[in-house]
């Protein structure tokens, strides 16, 4: 058991190109990663992987997964080569009976893409949980909840994903672009629920404006959750960062603890 509990982080990870591009966005992560007290290991929530029930990955050495097309090739020769932990994995798959261990994925850009500018260096071990996208979210709320004594254990879990996240709004050609404004309501209401603490009101998000174009799909929303579940009753949440890309990327980041 370690003396401190480790917080836990929501990232708005975004377009990958923010692996490899020097920003307001890519600053705050990498002073994120100099502020909080180093883990042990890492669990990230990936908004990329999903699967039929919940996984976790389970091997020594995790491929890193270059899961975009269309990118310039200096994004493909972006290296981040951490470890896996099998004995995380083995840890996780105790905490909770529903998820299981698997050897068929590795560190997709959920993960690297953002860990790149957080912990450049790579000698931390990285496990990734998959979404079952057909749970419901009182379910990825509740499995956040059973793996918050990870955060006791030295582990910091990350969920990435984004808030608002619609690539047929996407301004392409404009990172900077100005939100369009269902976007940028979406996003204020999602943070006022958070200052409030109305996890049941996020949970169910698809009574609030703008919810339809916000989170066409929910693989982005769900990370989000998984953090929520592990806010205790005394630990304030604290924005990271705040903004937009590509106007209709909410890029919002939170910590709690």
């Amino acid at each position: 058991m370690n003396a401190f509990k480790m917080p836990a982080l929501f990232i708005g990870h975004g377009s990958p190109m923010n692996a490899i591009q020097d920003n307001t966005y890519t600053r705050n992560l990498a002073k994120l990663g100099r502020t909080i007290p180093k883990p042990e290991s890492i669990l990230v929530i990936s908004a990329h992987w999903l699967t039929r029930g919940t996984l976790v990955t389970a091997q020594e050495d995790p491929q890193q997964i270059y899961d975009f097309y269309g990118f310039p090739e200096q994004l493909h020769r972006v290296k981040y080569p951490a470890t896996g932990s099998p004995a995380l994995a083995a840890r996780i798959c105790a905490l909770s009976p529903d998820i299981g261990g698997s050897a068929d994925w590795g560190l997709d850009h959920a993960s690297w893409a953002v860990l790149v500018h957080m912990f450049p260096n790579a000698d931390i071990p990285v496990v990734e949980l998959s979404l079952d996208l057909k749970m419901p979210c009182r379910r990825h709320y509740a499995l956040g909840r059973a793996l918050a004594p990870l955060r006791e254990e030295g582990v910091l879990v990350l969920g990435s994903g984004n808030i608002v996240h619609n690539l047929h709004s996407m301004d392409w050609e404009h990172p900077d672009a100005e939100p369009v404004g269902w976007a940028a309501h979406f996003d204020d209401e999602v943070r006022l629920h958070l200052l409030d603490r109305d996890h049941e009101g996020l949970m169910d998000y698809r009574h609030m404006s703008g919810a339809a174009n916000a989170v066409p799909t929910p693989d982005h929303y769900l990370p989000m959750l998984y953090v929520l579940g592990m806010q205790g009753e005394d630990e304030s949440l604290a924005f990271t960062h705040e903004g937009f890309q590509h106007a209709s990327i909410s890029m919002r980041c939170f910590r709690i603890g």
